[in-house]
């Protein structure tokens, strides 16, 4: 069992910035990927921003590209950022926090769709226009 903890969302003007945190404790002994995704009222879950366990590849929806910072914070590879910038509205959504361990992925991530094997609660980001 993985565990997974966000914390960093929160309320922001339109150009504000925010950054998310993922802490994951637990069974993190392999070489896990980690992503973010998020999910607005009457939408699907979509990729946001997905990293792999050495933190070289990373993957981003074409929304965020130049806006939002994928990155590990730690050298034990169990917790990752998503600093977001020139927030939109259109950002507004509950971003989870995500983790594949089934397979290796030091220099791979998993297909970008909710095929991840672990989840956090979530955490609101809403952008005021």
């Amino acid at each position: 069992q993985v565990r997974l903890v966000e914390s960093g969302g929160g309320l922001v003007q339109a150009g504000g910035s925010l950054r998310l945190s993922c802490a994951a404790s637990g069974r993190t002994f392999s070489r896990f990927a980690m992503g973010w995704f998020r999910q607005a009222p009457g939408k699907e879950r979509e990729l946001v921003a997905a990293i792999s366990w050495g933190g070289s590849v990373t993957r981003y929806a074409d929304s965020v590209k130049g806006r939002f910072t994928i990155s590990k914070v730690n050298n034990k590879n169990t917790m990752m950022n998503l600093q977001m910038n020139s927030l939109k509205h259109e950002d507004t959504a509950v971003y989870y926090c995500a983790a594949k361990t089934s397979g290796d992925y030091y220099y791979t991530l998993p297909p970008p769709s909710p095929v991840y094997d672990y989840w956090g609660q979530g955490t609101q980001v809403t952008v005021s226009s």
